[in-house]
Parts: structure tokens; sequence; C-alpha cells
């Protein structure tokens, strides 16, 4: 199926297609697609690490024999391979006391619970001795080795500089790639408790899937039992090893994830409630863009980036999930990004904003920020219906690709159906502003939505 334009004074197609050959800013990538820019060689990790991102991880090659999941993408699928997904994960400890501070109950498999298994009498199950249960979402991957390319010096910057009554600070750890190395400052997770793409990928597949690996070599044993550990593991650890090129199979989960793209954001250009949102606070937290380092990747190097996060741990009180992990106490989260949120379903860690709009969830998320965040959650309350409605516009645009007009990450007919009749020729009488709804094509951000974006339309149509 392709796309068609109506016939009249518009053109012919060839004519819309030269004409959009003309332009090189070119649509940003939808979720789930490759960083533009990429090398042959890095466009071919990408692709095999993608497949093996979706393909189950065999028992007789690794998997389990405790896991939550046996492939990355069971979690990581919404709206694309890479993203968040519906999967809950429980942690667990003993609460803190007046006496006592939190406890991990490591020697019983804390904090994270692996809730399947190949035997049912091999299964974990949260132990009786815990008094504190949380649930955790699956976070999304795009544009996961931008970030990690975000110089560790300009958080460092931030956290040393911070607006007024915040008090949110780095989070360090050793990559689980370089033992015994310098500790870096953690971007990934709930809490930032890891620092680089390679050490998610490690760190999940043993956690998520029970993959050992020459860093992670040891299995976790069903609540902490070692002697069941023996009887129920029948495969040799380490268990991650290379394949004829001499990749990893963690090596292949981190080639796909460093070189997603990120969230695109339409207008790239912001809209007035961005200007709202930084009124009531928000922004002093979620902070727009970074320039990313030099890095051995050149499309990954000096990047202008717009993840809308500050990678800092700040207390926010009762939306704190009671679980200390690494540096980060019960009450401290870190900042996530807020790109991709139009297309999320559920908000905070643990999904409690669902079940609503849009709109009604991210007020019901805002509405649980405590702590620190407490006054920028009340400025935003006491706005105006329309001053919010500015906010939800906005924050409706971080996830949104240009042309795609039902916010579902796929360009088809349907969206050509609404947006046709924005077109408006060269030069419009009125120029379209970032809040226009034509503002969602005007790909060059020139004012107008007309045959160049078309030709645009076309390329990114049939790019999918």
């Amino acid at each position: 199926m392709r796309l068609s334009i109506e016939p009249g004074p518009l053109g012919t197609l060839g004519a819309l297609l030269l004409a959009g050959v003309a332009s090189s800013q070119e649509p940003q990538p939808l979720m789930g697609q490759p960083v533009r820019g990429l090398s042959a060689q890095e466009l071919a990790l990408f692709e095999e690490g993608r497949m093996a991102f979706i393909a189950p991880l065999p028992q007789s090659e690794g998997a389990g024999p405790l896991f939550n999941e046996l492939t990355c993408a069971g979690c990581h699928n919404v709206p694309a391979i890479g993203g968040f997904g519906g999967r809950r994960v429980t942690r667990f400890g003993v609460a803190a006391t007046s006496t006592s501070p939190f406890q991990a109950l490591e020697g019983l498999g804390g904090t994270l619970l692996q809730d399947q298994s190949f035997t049912i009498a091999c299964r974990e199950t949260v132990p009786t001795q815990a008094t504190h249960t949380a649930l955790r979402g699956t976070p999304i991957l795009f544009g996961a080795g931008l970030i990690e390319s975000i110089p560790d010096a300009t958080l460092v910057v931030r956290a040393n500089n911070q607006p007024s009554g915040l008090v949110g600070r780095v989070h360090t750890t050793v990559p689980i790639e370089t033992p015994g190395g310098a500790r870096r400052i953690g971007r990934f997770g709930w809490k930032g408790g890891i620092a680089t793409v390679d050490s998610f990928s490690l760190d999940a597949a043993l956690n998520e899937m029970g993959l050992t690996s020459q860093f992670l070599p040891q299995e976790n044993a069903p609540n902490g039992d070692l002697a069941l550990l023996a009887q129920c593991d029948t495969v040799a650890d380490p268990e991650d090893m290379p394949d004829a090129a001499g990749f990893t199979r963690t090596d292949r989960f981190t080639h796909f994830q460093r070189f997603l793209a990120a969230p695109a954001q339409t207008p790239r250009s912001g809209m007035a409630g961005e200007a709202v949102f930084e009124a009531v606070g928000c922004a002093d937290c979620h902070v727009a863009s970074y320039v990313t380092a030099q890095v051995p990747e050149d499309a990954l190097s000096g990047q202008t980036i717009q993840p809308y996060a500050d990678f800092l741990l700040h207390d926010l009180g009762s939306l704190g999930d009671g679980i200390v992990e690494g540096e980060a106490t019960e009450t401290e989260m870190m900042t996530r990004p807020l790109w991709g949120l139009a297309q999320r379903p559920s908000f905070l860690h643990d999904g409690r904003a669902t079940g609503g709009t849009f709109e009604q969830n991210v007020a019901a998320a805002i509405a649980e920020h405590g702590g620190t965040a407490t006054p920028s959650a009340q400025a935003f309350a006491a706005l105006s219906a329309a001053e919010k409605d500015l906010v939800y516009r906005f924050l409706g645009s971080l996830g949104r690709a240009e042309f795609d007009w039902d916010t579902n990450n796929t360009i088809d007919e349907f969206d050509w159906f609404f947006i046709y009749p924005l077109m408006t020729g060269p030069e419009p009488a009125t120029p379209l502003s970032p809040d226009d709804t034509g503002a969602i094509a005007d790909v060059d951000q020139d004012g107008d939505f007309d045959l160049v974006e078309f030709g645009k339309l076309q390329r990114a149509f049939t790019g999918q």
C-alpha cells in the first residue's frame, strides 16, 4: 500500500519527490529505529543485536534456572522493541525501623524476585521475613547510547548548580564490565544504579534471564538456597560465550541498545506549554537538553539531545519505592527521562498512574510527586485548566514523530487522511506556529506544510 496525494493544484508526485530531496532535514526516527548516521558496520551490529534481543534464550544456552522473562523483548516491547512494557517485577526487603536500617535480604535472594523457573521446585518466592515489597515497571531503552554519552562532568555541574530547594545528587557506581575501575555516574534504572549500556545488558541478562557472564559468573540461587541451585542449574558458568564473530549475547544486546534512536519530539522547537512546565518548576529536575561527548561512534558524538531529566537522585518522599539500592535511599529516585512520554500507557516506577486518558495519567503522576518535588506538584495543581492543557499538549509532543497523527509510532494512510487537509503550501498567509495542529508535518520548521514535507512523508512511510 502506498500513500497517494489527491489530484489538484499541489502538483504531481514526481514534483513532490523532487521537492523533498531539496531539503536536508529529515523526519525524526520512529521509536525502535536506529540512530541516524550509523556506519554500515554499526547498522549491521544494530540489526544483529535486535535479533538477539528478540530471540528466546534456551535453557541449554544459559536461561534460568531463575528468570523473569526469556527474551529482552518480553519486557521491552511498547511501542516497539526496546521500549517499555506492561511487565512489573517485585522488589522486597525488610523496611527500616527506628533501630535498624533497611535489610536487602541478600541471603534470601533479595532484593529482586525472579518469579519464573523451569521447575516448580526451583521457584523463588518473596521470603516471609520481608516486610516491604515494591513493584517496578520496564523503562524504555530508546536513546540509551546517547544518554551514556552525556559527560559525567556535565551531570556533576548540574548537581552543583541546582535551583534553590533542590538537593539532588549523582549516584556513582563502578561499571560491571570494568571491575576495579573508576566509578561513573549512574543514569539507567529507576534509582540510577547503572552507568553504562554494557552494565545494563550484563545486569539484566543475569537478573532477568538467568544468563551468567564472565563479569557476573554466579547464578542467583532460589531464595539463596545453594543446594537447591546445584540441583536446578544444569549449564556450566559462565554461560554467555562468544559467537563465531567474537561477540557474546550480552555484547549483542548492547549493540542494539546503544544504537537505538532517541524518541522524537514534534515539533522539535518546543511548544507554549514548555514555558508553563518551566514556570511551575518541573524543568528544575526534568532538564531539557544536553550535548553528548566525543565517543568512538560518530553518530553518538556531539549530538544535542532532549531527554528532559537531570539523572540525579532526588528525595521524592512517599513516591520513593522503599528500597535501598547502591547509594540510593528508600525515598530517593532518579529523575527519569520524559522523552517517549506520549506513548506510555502508564507512568511512575510502579505504573500506578494509569487507566485514564493521557492527560489524566499525567495529572495523576504529577500529583504523586512528594518530597522536594512537592512545590512543583502544588504549583501545577494551582494552574488554570487552560494552562494545564498547554502542559499536556507539550508533554504529548515528547515521543511523537512527524506525521504520526494518532501517536502510535507508525505512519500510514490513516495519518495521511487527517494531515492532508493541513497542507498550507509555501508561504501561507499565516505561518504555522509550533502550537498549530499543522506543525506535526512542518519538518523543517519553516512555518509551512508544503511539497517539501510531502516528499519527506513519502520517504518516512516507505522507510518503515
